[in-house]
């Protein structure tokens, strides 16, 4: 399956923040991931996680992940299989530090799935 990824206006104003070798860090990451990506074996990118055991989505199975970069960097995004166009789609939201992670995450997780019924954050760290 073919890899497109997307980038928000937030995923780009973060990432312009950062230093030269942090910028080439993330960038580094995504790509190794997404190259060696399968999404029935997320396990092939070690540093992927899907902390969805936090979100009560009344059955439904969220598609965010965090991507570990470093000790202090994560990326939060989205990865969705299109079947129809053959192509699972990265949609990159936010590079956080890690203290910022639990907070950053929540609010995306809350603006994606507000329009579930039953919604429900879980207050707990994620990683």
């Amino acid at each position: 399956m073919d890899i497109l990824i997307e980038s928000t206006k937030n995923f780009e104003q973060d990432l312009h923040g950062l230093r030269e070798i942090e910028k080439a860090a993330v960038i580094s990451k995504i790509n190794d991931c997404a190259s060696h990506f399968s999404a029935q074996e997320a396990e092939n990118c070690p540093d992927l996680h899907r902390p969805s055991r936090l979100l009560n989505l009344n059955g439904y199975e969220s598609s965010l992940y965090i991507l570990r970069v470093s000790q202090t960097l994560r990326v939060i995004l989205a990865i969705d299989e299109d079947p129809i166009f053959g192509q699972n789609i990265f949609t990159l939201f936010r590079v956080v530090n890690l203290r910022e992670l639990d907070q950053s995450y929540e609010a995306i997780a809350e603006s994606l799935y507000q329009e579930l019924p039953h919604f429900e954050r879980k207050a707990t760290q994620i990683y």
